[in-house]
């Protein structure tokens, strides 16, 4: 069902699996998506995500593996579609609008491009233009738009062809802060029933558009389920650092009841069996957020609590508070306690957490 203002699609949103290998930039890379579901791909910079899409969209041959669109082999070892007839659109951070068209005609290439004549075309395309508000742009040519105004037409001309498989990569990462939440929910409003693929550094964006979501880490799928799953309950460092988390990894240890997480250096970090608890000895996380640590300079005794040695690599500030980085976990604090404890990069102090505020998980 399309949202109200949206023009209906006739094309069907199909059922995407992916396999990518490039051995030259070591990604070997596994997911399907559901016709209608948008997945969205996460993971450090060089980590495969522009490269997974770039074979999807037919971009890049992959050393292995295959590209299957509603039972269609794409790209195969004995299959190659070209781009332009593989029903698949790629949105990227620059608009790439023909500058000598006007975004009227910019918006029905791509009706035209797949057989409709030029009034139908251009219907469609003004129908796009409604359902982005840009209609008062039509006339326009791109070089007497603004970031905004010109991403929300690219999104009209990438929809208006129809595309099986919408492809994002990140396309709010060049605009302006004020301007990125409107074209956000302009989004979430079209992207009703359309199979999409986002890749996007923004929490917000696997939020708030993403059914499901795939971690990336150095060319291998690390973590793959449920928005809400991978960002409440991370298992990956990545994962967790994009959740604003805290993550420590290690074997499980104690019982159903009282469990804990031991490092590699054989420290234990206590906390709150997730169900069911991981069993002892098994791989295993430790969850917890920043606003549960607190910042000492001298550690402090109590055995309720988890004292983890750390030192300060970089202050940010957050508002009204100020984060307090490590090498991989994270504390927020008052800028009067940074004030008050002298904190600065370099400078050793112990991060401090109740085993209650930590979630132990299986990994």
């Amino acid at each position: 069902m399309s949202t109200p203002g949206t023009p209906a699609s006739t094309a069907t949103s199909g059922a995407l699996a992916v396999r990518v290998g490039v051995d030259q930039r070591d990604v070997d890379v596994a997911f399907e998506v559901a016709p209608g579901e948008t997945v969205a791909i996460l993971g450090p910079n060089g980590a495969g995500k522009s490269t997974t899409l770039e074979v999807i969209s037919g971009l890049l041959r992959p050393d292995s593996g295959h590209v299957v669109l509603d039972g269609r082999v794409l790209t195969g070892p004995r299959a190659w579609v070209a781009p332009h007839t593989r029903r698949i659109a790629l949105l990227a951070q620059d608009p790439l609008l023909f500058p000598h068209l006007s975004v009227l005609d910019n918006v029905a290439f791509g009706p035209r491009s797949t057989g409709s004549g030029r009034r139908d075309a251009r219907a469609i395309a003004g129908r796009w233009l409604g359902a982005v508000d840009a209609v008062d742009l039509a006339e326009r040519r791109p070089a007497e738009l603004s970031g905004g105004q010109a991403q929300r037409v690219a999104v009209a001309r990438a929809l208006a062809a129809e595309p099986r498989v919408l492809l994002l990569d990140e396309p709010m990462a060049a605009l302006d802060i004020a301007v990125a939440p409107a074209l956000r929910q302009l989004l979430r409003d079209v992207l009703v029933d359309q199979t999409t693929v986002l890749v996007t550094h923004h929490v917000l964006d696997a939020l708030l558009l993403a059914d499901r979501v795939v971690v990336i880490e150095d060319g291998r799928v690390v973590e793959d389920g449920p928005t809400g799953v991978v960002l409440s309950r991370p298992r990956s460092a990545f994962a967790a650092r994009f959740a604003g988390l805290n993550l420590i990894a290690g074997t499980a240890t104690g019982t159903t009841t009282a469990t804990g997480v031991r490092r590699p250096d054989g420290t234990v970090v206590h906390g709150v069996p997730a169900d069911p608890a991981p069993r002892p000895d098994a791989p295993a996380v430790a969850v917890f957020r920043p606003s549960a640590v607190a910042v000492h300079r001298v550690a402090p005794g109590g055995s309720p609590r988890n004292a983890l040695p750390v030192t300060i690599t970089e202050l940010e500030p957050l508002g009204d508070l100020v984060r307090v980085r490590s090498h991989d976990l994270a504390a927020d604090v008052t800028p009067a306690a940074v004030a008050d404890l002298r904190l600065a990069p370099g400078l050793p102090v112990t991060f401090v957490v109740k085993a209650s505020e930590v979630d132990v998980f299986a990994s």
